[in-house]
């Protein structure tokens, strides 16, 4: 079963990297750019068939360690 853990940053939390990514879009030509926020992306593969156990399994692998969860929201996908 594959998975996918999409963790951002809260809002209102000032995000400099977002910013420079911003920047460097915008002196790249790109127009019409208002803001970017940038985040982390994994891509999980697991054993098993049991959906609810997997998505237990990494809510508690994101609350211990694939995201800072005082300043970070994370979002897990289980597909098949």
């Amino acid at each position: 079963m594959k998975a996918r853990v999409t963790v951002t940053l809260k809002n209102g939390v000032l995000d400099p990297q977002g910013k420079a990514i911003e920047g460097a879009l915008k002196s790249l030509g790109i127009e019409g750019v208002d803001s970017v926020r940038q985040g982390k992306v994994f891509d999980i593969e697991l054993s098993g068939t049991d959906k609810a156990a997997a998505e237990a399994a990494l809510k508690a692998a994101c609350d211990k360690l694939l995201a800072n969860t005082v300043i970070e929201n994370y979002r897990v996908e289980i597909g098949a």
